[in-house]
């Protein structure tokens, strides 16, 4: 049975402390406890010694505090209402060693007993905090200075059974007992701040871990100074540009030949190209938009502060690069089964309408005559050829050479003149990045 009433009386403590909402308060209850522990051992000390010298009176002071205790504690644990366990418990640490000492007499006859009053104003700071604990230091103070008009208008003899070896020895006790609990219950504090911080910093280092994890995700997603300006306003992303250079790169019947293919050589081919595309876009400076099936889109001349050219042609000189360079790799990809790989790149400049779309999912993507007829003229690309645009080919016509033009019926168009991009020419250097990011 008692085994029994001991664990109900773990479980019902637990509750209470882990009943609190964050790892603060609960150190505080278990502190308030601890210290009420504390502080009915040292009263069961007194009410032994008291008693055993023949002084009952007094004796009972510490017999009241014991009972109030247990009551006091017991009603916390069903209630689990700490702000009156608090209350209540500081009120005995302050007022029972008073009572004592003017049971009693003196400072001197009570062997300074009051000095365990200054557990009150000390707990108060552990369980409440240094505002909130001057009200019970300023009613220690109030208290002692009390006892010591009592003392010097009121003071009386020695008690005749308590002789000053008594007092002294008593003096000792109150001492080394109270600077003994204030030590534990500081050093305990201390400990478990101590282990709180070391739970708050691997948080945060974990945090800061996740936020890398999505920055990464995002500027996966978005271009660097459109993620900036998402999360700084969370509002609409809708900007226009008007020179924007849009290519659009597709894999030669290429979904024909998934059908004949299991489902993971076809991706693993597919994120091979496109990865090493995306290492072209990092390299040139420019924008990957997104992949639609076995087609990969990229625009430059996008979030641009400064070009190197001078004439707002730097992006599309880049661009051009990066299409020889693309249809170079591919000559390089292992075929699928006997097919091998071909693009086939479309190249269009001009205004374009770019924004960011979807709450869920979201993408940043781009719209616009310009976006539509790069789209058309990658369609009317043969395998293995660049097309470009009359626009594209007007700036560019000084360092690339060309063939054309070529007239192309467009869809929604009609006819439009083409130009096959051939190769650099000689002496023209690769450019560098195109653009200082915000």
């Amino acid at each position: 049975m008692i085994q029994r009433l001991r664990q109900r009386l773990n479980d019902m403590g637990n509750r209470a402390i882990r009943d609190a909402e964050h790892e603060q308060d609960r150190l505080r209850r278990t502190l308030l406890i601890f210290a009420s522990a504390l502080m009915g051992f040292g009263a069961v000390l007194w009410l032994g010694i008291y008693w055993a010298m023949g002084i009952k009176f007094s004796a009972t002071v510490p017999l009241v505090y014991i009972a109030a205790t247990a009551i006091s504690l017991a009603v916390f644990l069903r209630t689990r209402n700490f702000d009156v366990f608090r209350l209540v418990q500081l009120g005995l640490f302050l007022f029972v060693p008073f009572v004592m000492q003017w049971s009693i007499g003196s400072y001197v006859s009570s062997s300074g007993v009051m000095l365990w009053a200054l557990l009150a104003p000390i707990g108060a700071v552990l369980v409440y905090d240094a505002r909130q604990s001057l009200p019970w230091f300023f009613a220690y103070v109030v208290l002692a200075a009390v006892s010591g008009v009592f003392d010097y208008y009121l003071a009386s003899e020695l008690p005749k059974n308590i002789s000053m070896q008594t007092i002294a020895v008593f003096f000792t006790l109150n001492f080394v007992a109270m600077s003994s609990i204030i030590y534990v219950l500081v050093t305990y504090f201390m400990r478990q701040r101590e282990k709180l911080q070391a739970a708050l910093d691997r948080e945060h280092v974990l945090l800061l871990k996740e936020q890398a994890q999505s920055e990464r995700l995002l500027l996966n997603i978005l271009p660097a100074p459109i993620a900036e300006r998402l999360k700084a306003s969370g509002e609409t992303i809708a900007d226009g540009y008007a020179n924007v250079t849009v290519m659009f790169a597709d894999i030669k019947d290429f979904t024909s030949l998934s059908g004949d293919q299991p489902p993971i050589v076809i991706v693993e081919s597919l994120n091979r190209v496109f990865s090493h595309f995306d290492g072209l876009a990092e390299k040139y400076s420019l924008e990957k938009i997104k992949t639609i099936g076995d087609a990969y889109m990229v625009a430059g001349g996008l979030m641009e502060r400064a070009d190197a050219a001078g004439d707002g042609t730097a992006h599309t000189h880049a661009m051009l690069c990066m299409a020889l360079d693309m249809l170079a790799y591919m000559e390089t990809v292992p075929p699928i089964g006997e097919t091998r790989l071909q693009l086939h790149i479309g190249l269009c400049t001009g205004p374009v309408v770019a924004g960011v779309i979807g709450i869920k999912k979201f993408i940043y993507d781009l719209w616009g005559d310009t976006v539509n007829l790069a789209s058309r003229v990658t369609d009317k690309a043969s395998a293995g050829n660049v097309l470009v645009d009359t626009h594209t080919y007007q700036c560019m016509m000084a360092l690339y050479e060309f063939e054309g033009p070529i007239v192309l019926d467009v869809r929604g168009k009609g006819e439009v003149n083409a130009y096959k991009l051939l190769r650099r020419r000689s002496g023209v250097a690769v450019p560098g990045p195109a653009r200082e990011l915000n």
